[in-house]
């Protein structure tokens, strides 16, 4: 029973994660270039100077890694001189669309769906693991529960599968039109530079980024925990008696959906729950994205997670050290609810077969 109780929660992680890695893909392409120092999304509005110059004097107009700059007479003009445009969202998925394809917008997704799939498995097993064995020996489901098991859950996903998101940051940073970098390609490069531990460069941050897993599932928890309280109530109050039996506590204390009662309302709810509480962790939690990121750069000069976060800091200020949260807000809320609300209603659905 234990078992196939494990085996359950693992097929839904892996179809939970796969189905929202698929659906916001090309979001997340955006969110890393954005992350990224080499970016081509943060630019100077050229345009604006080449207007204040003579067009005899222009010779020659260069991209550098925060925006572009105007070369007259061999005097580099001061880009801070000229108004600075942040692409939108929008801007950017078309950029990437006219310059690079269809395809540009899901880079890096082979090594997403071979990597998300065991990821949330790892993630979500450990977590259900731990949960029932300090379940045994501690009061239940308390904060102390919750923030244990996410803790080793983010822990064991983060060391299992960092080679797969390592490979995944550096073929979406990839930004040309031809020879694209492949995923063999990429794979080879990165051993001949750096062998297997380079392999695990920013596996730093993914530990400090399990921070906002557990600032996550302690407040999914106990969101969770209060909408399954009231629906309770509420079916324990209603007139249906067929619907009010078909909820029953389990040995956990939590409550037994059946198919015929896990309903859109419930689906909804979960969606809520996971887009309410990651906004919270990611909010808080946001600078080891950039930190990551900037460590998995081929050539950084990015060396350890506190020395990246100094040199974002003391380069772009406090706002570079969250390049790209408006757009991982948007990517990881519906993300994130997909995935939450997945992974219950897959539970859910199998959970009364394997009883």
């Amino acid at each position: 029973m234990e078992s196939n109780k494990n085996v359950i929660h693992l097929i839904a992680g892996g179809t939970a994660g796969t189905t929202g890695a698929v659906l916001t893909c090309p979001l997340e392409v955006v969110k890393t270039r954005l992350q990224s120092s080499v970016s081509s999304f943060v630019q100077v509005n050229v345009h604006a100077a080449l207007r204040l110059l003579p067009s005899q004097q222009v010779v020659a107009i260069s991209t550098c890694t925060h925006g572009c700059q105007v070369v007259h007479n061999d005097a580099v003009l001061d880009p801070s001189k000229y108004k600075k445009h942040q692409f939108q969202i929008v801007s950017c998925l078309k950029h990437i669309l006219k310059t690079e394809g269809i395809k540009g917008l899901f880079k890096g997704l082979g090594p997403t769906l071979v990597g998300v799939a065991p990821s949330r498995a790892i993630y979500f097993g450990a977590y259900a693991h731990c949960k029932q064995a300090l379940n045994r020996v501690i009061t239940p489901d308390t904060h102390l529960v919750h923030l244990c098991s996410a803790i080793a859950a983010g822990v064991s996903a983060a060391t299992c599968t960092n080679p797969i998101w390592f490979v995944k940051t550096r073929l979406q940073l990839d930004q040309k039109s031809e020879n694209k970098l492949t995923c063999r390609e990429c794979i080879r490069r990165i051993y001949q530079q750096s062998g297997i531990k380079g392999f695990y460069k920013g596996i730093s941050a993914s530990y400090f980024g399990v921070s906002e897993t557990v600032v996550h599932l302690v407040i999914y928890e106990a969101i969770k925990a209060h909408i399954q309280q009231k629906t309770n109530h509420d079916r324990l109050a209603a007139a249906n008696q067929r619907l009010e039996d078909s909820v029953e506590p389990d040995i956990d204390g939590d409550i037994d959906y059946s198919k015929e009662t896990f309903l859109t309302s419930d689906y909804l709810k979960y969606m809520l729950a996971g887009a309410c509480s990651k906004t919270c962790a990611t909010c808080l939690c946001y600078p080891h994205e950039v930190a990551r990121t900037r460590l998995r750069e081929e050539g950084s000069r990015y060396n350890s997670f506190f020395q990246t976060l100094f040199l974002v800091f003391k380069e772009e200020g406090r706002a570079g050290l969250y390049r790209g949260l408006g757009t991982q807000l948007i990517r990881q809320i519906p993300n994130t609810a997909i995935v939450m609300a997945t992974y219950e209603a897959v539970v859910h659905a199998l959970m009364p077969v394997s009883d």
